[in-house]
């Protein structure tokens, strides 16, 4: 697909999805302030099926803005009772007790225990929930987790970076997920680098402060016909090496963009117990038990 049509398509799409949002402050905002990159960009270039389009936000109060006002529309919807809450370290997270995640209603949720994160994008929740409901409004939230809300219509609203595109990257483990659109001036950037690396369907990983995430995400790649050489391991196994692991919110931080089910039940299990008894050390045996119950 050409770049003038990719461009026309992301300016329509947010336009629809603009004229969505009722209150008026938090429309200002997301019109001025968003950015959509990663995989749907990606796909439009090869010419395949968008799975959704990510969306990122410029400054944290437009952020902060979309995190409440979905969240609001969704505790309405289920009595829930999610929460957005803002850490000491200027992130913002949606908090759902718990299994960590939280669905529209019961079936949808049944999934998210079912399915990883691959099963679940390949499955489509929002299209799943359309067929079952047309009539309802469309870019609803149907699925939440820490790290971003899932809408309707295919949009998901990461939350967890903000800022501009090239600090928002830096959370980017990929090369070819680093094209980009920029509501404010319609703008869409395609990086040589990315370009040469979408051509050959390459894996090239340009370092990542979460490269757990990241040797878990090429599985997802793969499947679809990427490749990957070792020398790109190499540079994620270096990365993870000095991380501690066995650290439970380190080994929390790491699994950010990994949002399944089984992760979260997984770091729910060992907090437990910890908290009941704080000289417990988590150690490698322990942690594979977790594993293994859960998996």
């Amino acid at each position: 697909m050409k770049a003038k049509t990719i461009k026309a398509i992301l300016a329509k799409k947010h336009k629809d999805f603009v004229a969505s949002i009722q209150d008026e402050e938090v429309r200002k905002l997301v019109d001025k302030n968003s950015i959509i990159t990663g995989g749907s960009i990606v796909s439009m270039l090869l010419g395949e099926k968008v799975n959704d389009f990510d969306y990122y936000f410029t400054n944290k109060e437009t952020c902060l803005a979309v995190a409440r006002y979905y969240v609001e529309q969704f505790n309405q919807k289920t009595q829930k009772g999610v929460a957005v809450q803002e850490l000491e370290n200027s992130r913002i997270r949606v908090f759902v007790s718990s299994a960590g995640i939280a669905a529209e209603d019961e079936e949808s949720e049944e999934l998210t225990t079912e399915f990883d994160d691959e099963g679940m994008e390949e499955l489509g929740l929002q299209e799943l929930k359309e067929a079952q409901s047309e009539e309802k409004p469309s870019y609803r939230p149907v699925f939440l987790s820490s790290n971003a809300i899932t809408l309707t219509n295919k949009v998901q609203l990461v939350i967890r970076f903000y800022g501009n595109a090239e600090e928002i990257h830096t959370n980017y483990d990929f090369v070819h997920a680093t094209c980009y659109w920029t509501s404010k001036d319609n703008n869409l950037v395609l990086s040589g680098k990315a370009l040469e690396a979408i051509l050959a369907k390459e894996l090239v990983y340009q370092g990542s402060k979460y490269p757990l995430a990241s040797i878990m995400r090429t599985k997802k790649f793969i499947q679809r016909g990427w490749q990957i050489n070792a020398g790109q391991y190499l540079k994620m196994v270096l990365q993870l090496q000095e991380l501690n692991l066995h650290d439970i919110n380190v080994l929390e931080e790491q699994l950010t963009g990994v949002d399944s089910a089984y992760f979260a039940m997984a770091l729910t299990a060992v907090k437990k117990r910890v908290e009941e008894d704080p000289e417990f050390k988590v150690d490698n045996c322990y942690l594979f038990e977790v594993i293994n119950r859960i998996f």
